[in-house]
């Protein structure tokens, strides 16, 4: 699965999954642009890349901030020429039950997993449309398909990040550009990382594998649909749970 010559652009880069797929998809070849809030870790994360023969830049951005997606894409697009690859990775939660939940929390989620999708989504599509030739991947939840209690927001926005993926797909297939969604399950990242070795191992047994995911295999599927091989799905979400959800 050789991405040599493409461009990707990867947000949430800074850690966790998004900083998994930035290394995958440089690993096959692609140029990165990471973007995040936290510049220590991005540039750590561009050395990394490079020392071992690839080539990233890292971007400082606020994904909620349109000004700043609009500007920082358009410098990617400057540096590199083109984006070829959009993975749209910046997620945050702000659990609480519905009925104590602040709007405010609903807002901050809503736009960092959601609008800030589509207002990234709307940068690139110009780049590809141009080329022909084009991969939007959004990295959406088991969550997003099944709801989970105490995320109602969390929930919504990314059932929601599902119906973009589905009418991006529409709209932009007719021009070669693919786009997909990956549902990750239960991942070991910073997010997770907080819930306690007992509520993971109960978790676990939930799931068909015995285990929890890492963030590379949430990074190989990633991979795998901004690869010419996947250039007849669009569309689709693909689950990267354990089994924890079929069907």
């Amino acid at each position: 699965m050789s991405l040599t010559g493409r461009v990707a652009f990867v947000t949430g880069a800074s850690q966790g999954i998004g900083r998994a797929c930035a290394m995958k998809l440089a690993t096959a070849g692609a140029t990165v642009s990471v973007a995040a809030r936290n510049e220590e870790k991005l540039n750590q994360l561009v050395h990394e890349i490079t020392a071992m023969g690839g080539k990233a830049a890292a971007c400082t951005l606020d994904v909620t901030d349109e000004e700043q997606v609009k500007s920082t894409i358009k410098a990617a697009v400057a540096q590199f020429g083109k984006i070829d690859i959009l993975v749209n990775n910046a997620g945050v939660t702000r659990d609480q039950l519905v009925m104590r939940m602040k709007r405010s929390d609903w807002d901050a989620v809503l736009q960092t997993n959601l609008t800030a999708a589509y207002l990234c989504i709307q940068q690139v599509t110009s780049s590809m449309l141009k080329q022909r030739w084009g991969r939007i991947i959004n990295i959406t939840s088991v969550f997003g398909q099944m709801g989970q209690a105490g995320q109602a927001n969390y929930s919504a926005s990314k059932a929601g990040l599902i119906g973009l993926t589905m009418a991006i797909a529409r709209e932009l297939g007719s021009r070669n550009i693919t786009c997909n969604a990956v549902a990750p399950g239960f991942i070991e990242t910073a997010m997770t990382q907080v819930l306690g070795e007992e509520f993971k191992q109960n978790a676990a047994k939930q799931i068909p594998l015995g285990r929890v995911g890492s963030p590379a295999d949430v990074a190989n599927a990633v991979a795998f649909l901004a690869s010419d091989e996947a250039s007849y799905i669009t569309g689709h979400v693909l689950n990267v749970n354990g089994g924890m959800l079929m069907g």
